[in-house]
C-alpha cells in the first residue's frame, strides 16, 4: 500500500514539473524556436500579451500588432535579450522593461518623448532604435547607457542634437529631423563615434568647434540641407573642416557654389597668371628701364601770360601733343559765350642746328623756326572742340611775308663786315 502511495505520489510530481512546461511552453499564436525561449508572435493583431509565455525567453518579437501600452507587462522576463516592439501604436516605451536588454526597437510607433527613466537603468543595452516616431524631445541621462553602441533616432521630429549621449556610442543616425542646432559640447565626449548620419535636417551651419573631437569618425553624412553659403560668419567652419577630415563626407556643403569669402584679387607682391607670361614679364622690365631712362620733362615757367623754354630735347621737332596742365586758365567746364576767342601763345624756341650757324659761310637758308602753341579759353567753335587744354609741339610752315632778321642773322653780317674791313687794312 505505502509502495503504491509512493508511486503515485512520483507520478503526480512528475506531471506538475513537466506537464505545464510543455502544455504552457509556446502560445498558439506564435511561432517557436531555440528550446522555446525564442518567441515569434508578430502580426497577430495582439493587442495584449498573449497567455503560456514562459519567464525565461531570450528574445520577443511583438511586432505588427496593435499594442497600445505594454507598462510594466515585459518586467518578468529577465533573461530578455531582444524586445521587438515595433509598428504598433505605443505612446511611449514601455516602463520597466527588464535590465538585461541588449537590443530594443520601437520603429513606427507614435512616441513623442524618449524619457530619461525610459533608459535610466539600461546598463547593458547595445542598440536603441526608436526611428520614425513622432518624437520631438530626447532626454538622456549623463552616465548611463554605458554599453550602448548605436543609436537610431531618424524620421522623427527633433530640433536639436540630444545631449549626453553616451561617451562608448560608435553610430548615431539623425537624419530626417527638424535639426538646426548643435548645442556647445553635445559631441565633445564622442571620441568613439565612427558614423554620423545628419542628412535631410535643416541644418545652416555647424557651430564651430562641434565636429573638433570627433577623432575616430569615418563616415558622416550631410546633404540636403539648406546650407547659407553666403554666411560669411558661420559657415567657413564647417566647410574647412570638410576639408581637412580623414572621414567620408557625403554630400560636403556647398559643394557647387563658390565661396564668397575669398578672395579672387592676387596678394600684392605674387604673380597673376598673366604675369607669368615670359612676354609680359619682358615688357614689364623694358617699361621700367625705359620710365628710369626717361628725360625729365620739359621746364615751362610763366611770367605775365608769357612762356619762356628753358629746356628744349633735341627731339623737338617731332609731333607728339603733351597735356600741360598748368596755364593761366582752368579747364573748360562750362562755356561762357560762343563769341569768347580762343588765346593762344607761341614760343620761339631755336633750333639746335642754329648753335652752329656762326661757324659756317652764309648759304642763304633761312633757319626755321620752332612754335609752341598753346590753347586756352572758349574759342567760337566749341562744340566741335575736345574738352581739354592740351599744346602742341610742331613745326610751322613760314609766314607769306619775310621774317624779320634774327639776332644770329645780325651777327653774321657783322662778322663779314668786320673780316672785310681786317682784309682791306691788309
Amino acid at each position: 500500500m505505502e509502495y503504491q502511495i509512493l508511486n503515485t505520489s512520483t507520478c503526480l510530481l512528475v506531471l506538475l514539473v513537466f506537464i505545464p512546461t510543455g502544455l504552457g511552453i509556446c502560445p498558439s499564436s506564435c511561432k517557436c524556436s531555440g528550446n522555446d525561449r525564442n518567441v515569434d508572435c508578430s502580426g497577430r493583431n495582439l493587442t495584449v500579451l498573449p497567455q503560456g509565455l514562459q519567464d525565461n525567453l531570450t528574445y520577443l518579437n511583438l511586432s505588427f500588432n496593435q499594442f497600445v501600452d505594454l507598462d510594466h507587462q515585459l518586467t518578468r522576463f529577465t533573461n530578455l535579450r531582444t524586445l521587438d516592439i515595433s509598428n504598433n501604436w505605443l505612446k511611449n516605451v514601455p516602463a520597466h522593461l527588464p535590465k538585461s536588454l541588449w537590443e530594443l526597437y520601437a520603429t513606427n510607433n507614435n512616441i513623442k518623448v524618449l524619457q530619461k527613466l525610459d533608459t535610466a537603468y539600461q546598463w547593458n543595452l547595445r542598440v536603441l532604435d526608436v526611428s520614425r516616431n513622432m518624437v520631438e524631445r530626447a532626454v538622456l541621462i549623463n552616465n548611463t547607457l554605458s554599453s550602448l553602441k548605436f543609436l537610431n533616432l531618424s524620421s522623427n521630429k527633433l530640433w536639436t542634437v540630444p545631449t549626453n549621449m553616451p561617451y562608448n556610442i560608435e553610430t548615431v543616425d539623425l537624419s530626417n529631423n527638424f535639426l538646426s542646432q548643435i548645442l556647445p559640447g553635445t559631441l565633445v565626449r564622442l571620441q568613439h563615434l565612427t558614423s554620423l548620419y545628419l542628412h535631410n535636417n535643416k541644418f545652416s551651419y555647424i557651430p564651430d568647434k562641434a565636429f573638433d573631437q570627433l577623432s575616430q569618425l569615418q563616415v558622416v553624412t550631410l546633404y540636403n540641407n539648406p546650407w547659407s553659403c553666403g554666411d560669411n560668419q558661420n559657415i567657413p567652419y564647417v566647410l574647412q573642416w570638410v576639408q581637412g577630415t580623414a572621414a567620408h563626407v557625403v554630400g560636403a556643403p556647398c559643394a557647387d557654389q563658390p565661396w564668397p569669402w575669398v578672395s579672387t584679387t592676387p596678394a600684392p607682391g605674387q604673380p597673376t597668371a598673366l604675369d607669368s607670361s615670359p612676354m609680359i614679364k619682358g615688357t614689364k622690365a623694358a617699361g621700367r628701364e625705359t620710365s628710369a631712362a626717361a628725360p625729365e620733362p620739359t621746364k615751362v615757367t610763366k611770367t605775365h601770360k608769357q612762356f619762356k623754354a628753358k629746356e628744349v630735347t633735341p627731339l623737338a621737332t617731332q609731333r607728339h601733343p603733351v597735356l600741360f596742365p598748368g596755364t593761366d586758365r582752368p579747364l573748360l567746364h562750362s562755356p561762357a559765350g560762343p563769341q569768347e576767342a580762343a588765346a593762344t601763345r607761341t614760343i620761339h624756341v631755336q633750333d639746335s642746328a642754329e648753335g652752329n650757324a656762326s661757324l659756317a659761310p652764309a648759304t642763304g637758308s633761312s633757319t626755321t623756326p620752332m612754335t609752341l602753341s598753346i590753347t586756352s579759353g572758349m574759342p567760337t567753335n566749341y562744340s566741335k572742340m575736345p574738352q581739354s587744354t592740351t599744346a602742341t609741339l610742331g613745326e610751322e610752315e613760314p609766314p607769306a611775308s619775310a621774317p624779320a632778321p634774327s639776332h644770329a642773322s645780325r651777327w653774321h653780317a657783322g662778322l663779314l663786315l668786320y673780316l672785310a674791313v681786317l682784309h682791306a687794312l691788309a
